[in-house]
């Protein structure tokens, strides 16, 4: 029997260069390229948030309703409400620490017992832990959903999380600026009502990050290639070079007093050698 298909075929030339250019094209173009959603779709998440003022007296109730929220990559959707608590402790707002609690609301029944709200874990992205964590975390200490709003500097930005492991509830990110406000509303004792929705159904999502990666990939991929060619023509020509230096070139000898001139028939070669008689 034969060898393999493919095998003692030997590659000449760059062939692993070659591979590693295809490599990195499909890298670029791959779903799962950094900072790529790849080709799972975005669902938005619409937001009734509710502010009950106290004023003189009498509790006032504000409304705003919006689609600023984006769920979770591995979040279940469905929708979800309640009061919305924060980590206690001022550093405590990332929720990286495991024994990190929440102070939240308790209501009395007509028995006079008390039982706890329904309630959202607000919690900062950062800190040194992962989604993950801090979606887990409030899940353990009761929470029926998790809102992640961003750190400080983006804005109202916002990205698909990726928190594997921790799809037990609800998890949703929305935008430091509607985050800041909310938490500062809370800290003045407004008490914050968030009610979430799925909203809309988008295509993959691309953020700047992904940009920013194919577009370097796809530069790096054309300077190497260029960068190849000019290597590979320049070692074409330096070896049409040698081959022509070592060409043997026969002609007709021709004496003319001390000199012998030899005429050269081949055109790509043209060689006059003169050698002088002593």
């Amino acid at each position: 029997m034969g060898p393999p298909p493919g095998a003692g075929v030997s590659c000449r030339g760059g062939c692993g260069f070659s591979r590693l250019l295809a490599w990195c094209f499909l890298l670029a173009l791959s779903p799962h390229a950094p900072g790529s959603r790849g080709a799972e779709a975005v669902w938005t998440a619409y937001l009734n948030v509710s502010w009950r003022v106290p004023h003189t007296g009498v509790n006032r109730t504000v409304w705003e309703l919006s689609e600023e929220g984006v769920y979770g990559q591995d979040s279940p959707l469905e929708p979800v409400a309640g009061v919305l608590v924060p980590p206690d402790g001022p550093g405590a707002l990332n929720a990286c620490n495991p024994h990190t609690n929440f102070t939240v609301p308790t209501v009395t029944r007509d028995w006079g017992s008390s039982v706890q709200v329904s309630w959202l874990a607000l919690i900062q992205r950062g800190g040194g832990c992962t989604f993950a964590d801090k979606i887990h975390l409030a899940y353990e200490r009761g929470a029926s959903g998790a809102v992640i709003f961003n750190f400080p500097g983006t804005r109202n930005e916002v990205i698909p999380m990726s928190h594997p492991g921790a799809r037990d509830i609800v998890a949703i990110m929305i935008g430091n600026l509607k985050g800041t406000k909310i938490l500062q509303s809370i800290q003045r004792g407004i008490q914050v009502t968030m009610v979430i929705e799925v909203g809309k159904k988008h295509g993959p999502w691309v953020n700047h990050y992904s940009i920013f990666f194919v577009s370097v990939s796809f530069f790096i991929i054309t300077a190497a290639t260029v960068g190849y060619f000019i290597f590979y023509s320049a070692r074409r020509l330096r070896n049409a070079r040698a081959q022509s230096r070592k060409q043997v070139c026969n002609g007709p000898s021709f004496q003319f007093k001390n000199i012998s001139l030899l005429i050269v028939d081949s055109v790509s070669c043209v060689l006059i050698y003169f050698t002088c008689y002593k």
